[in-house]
């Protein structure tokens, strides 16, 4: 049997101040369960994670939840949506949802969704894996990203191909058709 297309989404554990973040939350959630994709995420049920969760959840989607002990009662009392994995550590958790993610979705977020979204360029610039980044850059929010990986290329601190790593789309149409290209080429 094989596999569900599987979408990693890094995001806030918060709405955010634009209403589009929230909005680009749930239209994602319901594409991939439109599209028979799994959401892998980080168990939250709060913010812009519970949005795409619960959005996912209500279209009948497959999902996995990975939270770290120590967030349990903070992002996920409930644990409403999906089955779920209980690390020890974040670090732990940003592995787990990696290797079990065909590809990486981040949408906007906080220091949180920087860590996951750093890390994983990291692995792919080392090698370690060679899974799709994209960044949703829902009204711009994620230009400031693009200006600082720019800038440390300027600067010497890594070649052009560490942005090469990454895609920026403008909006969730985009994301939802890069996603459908990838998944169609895993079939």
């Amino acid at each position: 049997m094989q596999q569900r297309f599987s979408v990693c989404v890094y995001c806030g554990s918060r709405a955010g101040a634009d209403p589009a973040f929230v909005a680009a939350a749930q239209t994602l959630g319901t594409a991939l369960a439109d599209n028979g994709w799994r959401l892998v995420y980080g168990a939250g049920d709060r913010g812009i994670m519970g949005a795409v969760a619960e959005a996912a959840a209500q279209g009948g989607a497959e999902l996995l939840g990975i939270i770290p002990t120590h967030l349990v009662d903070v992002e996920a009392p409930e644990g409403r949506f999906g089955s779920r994995i209980i690390t020890e550590t974040m670090h732990e958790r940003k592995k787990v949802m990696l290797m079990n993610a065909d590809a990486i979705v981040m949408l906007p977020g906080g220091a949180g969704s920087l860590d996951e979204f750093f890390e994983a360029l990291t692995w792919a610039q080392l090698g370690l894996h060679a899974k799709p980044i994209i960044l949703c850059d829902v009204n711009g929010f994620w230009q400031p990203l693009e200006a600082l990986i720019d800038h440390v290329i300027d600067q010497g601190f890594a070649e052009d191909s560490l942005k090469a790593q990454v895609s920026f789309l403008p909006d969730p149409d985009a994301l939802v058709a890069a996603l459908s290209r990838l998944a169609a080429s895993k079939e």
